[in-house]
């Protein structure tokens, strides 16, 4: 059985980590370099670093802070944000990246995640995609879940793995923040659709919420922000407790 990933992730604004509820409220919660840091060595299996308003700005990934944060970690670490061209993800890897996360620039142009594929390889193409539920149905958002689409959740992970998409990060805006756990049944059904690893976001409150994701959800992956920048869960204390629920993760 392939073991499961525990994700830290810091969603980064002016060179800050910072945590809101339902992608709005934003407050600080440190030091990403530091944060990245601690993680890496509490035993993390992988970071996610989003300079969350790079596309609403209309600008490039904080290249320097990438290179920072790489330097101090040893686990994989996957960087999004404003990234839109095979040249931005050429910068992102050459200063520390392992893997990227596109989002809005993938709705906009599907070929880029097949041209990121072809030249990097699948492993390093993340397609995030952030929806919610609109009359029932997950509709796609994008600009940091800012502008709906008329994209239907299901639809567009189909078309993505299909594309060469290497994983999907699925996170709910309903759930983001709100800390009742995440939207499993959504998460199994794309786990169905799709022959490559979901990661599940957006909703992580305790403990049993990541028993529930890996069981109930299907997650391949779980990734959780404010519960470990605040140190509500510890990630050695959270891997115990995975294990004492006969889930496989690395220790």
């Amino acid at each position: 059985m392939l073991t499961k990933r525990i994700i830290p992730c810091l969603d980064i604004k002016n060179g800050r980590t910072v945590k809101g509820v339902n992608f709005v409220d934003l407050r600080d919660a440190g030091d990403p370099v530091e944060l990245a840091k601690i993680y890496s060595d509490e035993g993390a299996d992988e970071l996610v670093f989003l300079d969350i308003s790079a596309t609403e700005e209309r600008r490039r990934t904080l290249v320097d802070l990438v290179r920072k944060v790489a330097a101090i970690i040893n686990i994989p670490f996957t960087v999004g944000g404003g990234i839109a061209s095979v040249e931005d993800v050429e910068i992102l890897l050459q200063n520390g990246a392992d893997k990227v996360s596109i989002n809005s620039s993938a709705v906009k142009n599907p070929q880029l995640i097949t041209d990121l594929a072809q030249k990097f390889g699948s492993q390093c193409v993340v397609v995030a995609i952030d929806a919610k539920q609109i009359d029932g149905e997950w509709v796609v958002h994008l600009v940091g879940g800012k502008v709906p689409t008329d994209i239907k959740l299901f639809d567009w992970a189909k078309e993505v793995a299909a594309k060469g998409a290497g994983e999907i990060l699925f996170t709910s805006m309903d759930h983001d923040g709100t800390k009742n756990g995440f939207a499993n049944e959504a998460l199994a059904t794309l786990s169905q659709l799709v022959n490559i690893p979901i990661i599940a976001s957006g909703g992580a409150g305790n403990m049993q919420h990541f028993i529930d994701t890996f069981v109930e959800g299907k997650s391949d992956a779980a990734l959780a922000a404010s519960v470990f920048h605040f140190k509500e869960i510890e990630i050695p204390t959270l891997k115990k407790e995975l294990k004492n629920n006969h889930i496989e993760v690395r220790i």
